[in-house]
């Protein structure tokens, strides 16, 4: 049985930045990850579908303690795959994974002021035990098996083939073919122009239009810096900085003066998408309802301009073995169709939590500071923004934890809790409240509850955030304290 101070679930961009944090602060804390895939990436790892991206500008979804040297806005999966690679290598981290491991169980004993886990080494089925003083659950918010599929009406009479993005498989050849991408989220608006480019005849089905803006693929003040020469860590600072700053500012824009910001974004799409139907483009809710898409350069409304794609806004009535008819009469003749449905919703990977016996039903527990869960001693959960990049949250959760780790050893302290107090709780998820997405709203039945003050109020702010995580008082009569005599702890890191 291996013991550590600090057990990471997750190898992908929130548990490598936990990693980091605990090595370049000098937490002087030993750690393992358990990674269930059998490389390092997460995301980033699972997803390969044609054109896979991020969705957030790199100079805010790449760590704030290693700068993103590049130009481009939107950093493409395999050379975001890279950094996180490169980034747990450069800090010494790669030896401390454990890969191929599900954690299945993971039981908290206050006796003994430690986490024991059960882990299962999906290469031979093995059941593995790790203790740790701490558990910091860095795998996001879902199913990693299985991504959210409805069932389409009639679809069992269509002959063609049907493709989940979240499995994409590496010998599709689209060359030719007749493909209907069902979904307007980010997924099918990245897809629709990479798949034109592979020579796909392609039709974007969507039920309802989504918010998207254009911008540009490099960053012009980004590369107007590199011909300048400017140091990377200045010019990456200064560009952080300010995209941090005009997110906040659109998000603000958007919450206040709702039918303004509908105008702006629709006025900019106007002039990009020429004779197309702005019905298309013109969704029924407000901006940041759901989360905003971006297109690097526009080039979703490019390809539908040359005819290179088409997009259709209506309901399917049923599929045929040719295709999909749909609700106002049209049939859409398929050969592939990739349903961007969406993702399944999944705390934890799917675990068992356990404290001192009990089942901890994570859907009634609520969250304190965006970061640990009611009740739930030694725990850390590093859950990202929805409305910004997810890294700014994952850094500022990581940071809040080396501080919350330096304070018990200052203090003599074993274990720490939050404790919710009557009225803390609301019914609402710590995203429900905010945005109206699909796998939002799937997700309510899982997610951990919003808060209704103070710290476990969850309002999705970097800068009230960075305030509360980094220097607000860690003892703040919330968080419980307490000394356990004789607690393990191991005193060299455990690879």
């Amino acid at each position: 049985m291996t013991h550590v101070d600090v057990l990471i679930v997750g190898a992908g961009l929130s548990g490598i930045g936990v990693a980091s944090h605990l090595v370049r602060e000098g937490a002087g804390r030993s750690f393992l990850i358990l990674e269930r895939r059998a490389a390092i990436g997460g995301t980033w790892d699972l997803f390969r579908y044609p054109g896979i991206r991020s969705d957030s500008d790199m100079y805010t979804f790449g760590y704030g303690f290693r700068p993103w040297n590049g130009t481009k806005v939107l950093a493409d999966g395999p050379n975001i795959r890279r950094y996180i690679s490169d980034t747990a290598r450069e800090h010494g981290i790669t030896e401390h994974i454990r890969f191929g491991r599900k954690m299945t169980a993971a039981r908290w004993s206050s006796a003994e002021a430690r986490w024991t886990v059960e882990a299962v080494d999906e290469a031979t089925g093995a059941v593995e035990t790790v203790t740790a003083n701490f558990l910091a659950g860095a795998t996001g918010y879902y199913d990693y098996d299985r991504g959210y599929r409805p069932q389409l009406p009639g679809e069992e009479r269509f002959t063609g083939r049907f493709v989940h993005p979240q499995h994409w498989p590496e010998d599709l050849d689209v060359r030719g073919k007749r493909v209907v991408v069902l979904g307007s989220g980010a997924t099918a608006i990245t897809l629709v122009p990479a798949l034109a480019a592979r020579g796909a005849e392609v039709t974007m089905l969507q039920r309802s239009p989504t918010y998207i803006t254009a911008l540009p693929a490099d960053d012009p003040v980004a590369v107007a810096l590199k011909k300048a020469r400017v140091p990377d860590r200045v010019a990456f600072k200064a560009g952080r900085t300010r995209n941090i700053a005009l997110q906040r500012a659109s998000y603000r824009l958007s919450r206040r003066s709702p039918a303004l910001a509908k105008k702006l974004l629709l006025a900019a799409v106007r002039a990009q998408v020429g004779d197309l139907d702005m019905r298309h483009f013109t969704p029924s809710y407000d901006p940041w309802d759901q989360r905003l898409c971006v297109v690097p350069n526009g080039d979703l409304f490019r390809v539908l301009r040359s005819g290179a794609a088409r997009i259709a806004t209506d309901r399917i009535d049923t599929f045929t073995p040719g295709g999909i008819r749909l609700a106002s009469g049209a049939e859409l003749e398929a050969d592939i169709v990739v349903t961007a449905t969406g993702l399944t919703v999944q705390m934890l990977g799917g675990a068992e939590l356990e404290v001192d016996g009990e089942p901890v039903v994570v859907r009634d527990r609520v969250v304190y500071k965006g970061a640990m869960l009611d009740g739930v001693p030694n725990f850390v959960m590093v859950l990202g923004y929805t409305n910004a990049s997810w890294t700014l949250k994952a850094d500022l959760a990581a940071e809040y934890f080396c501080r919350l780790l330096a304070h018990l050893d200052e203090h003599g302290y074993q274990t720490v809790v939050p404790v919710a107090r009557d009225g803390d709780r609301s019914p609402h998820s710590i995203m429900g409240a905010a945005l109206t997405s699909g796998y939002i709203a799937r997700g309510d039945a899982v997610m951990p509850r919003q808060g209704t003050r103070g710290p476990w109020k969850v309002i999705n702010d970097y800068f009230r955030d960075r305030a509360f995580l980094r220097t607000g008082p860690v003892d703040d009569g919330v968080l419980e304290f307490s000394r356990v005599p004789a607690v393990r702890r191991a005193t060299a890191p455990v690879s």
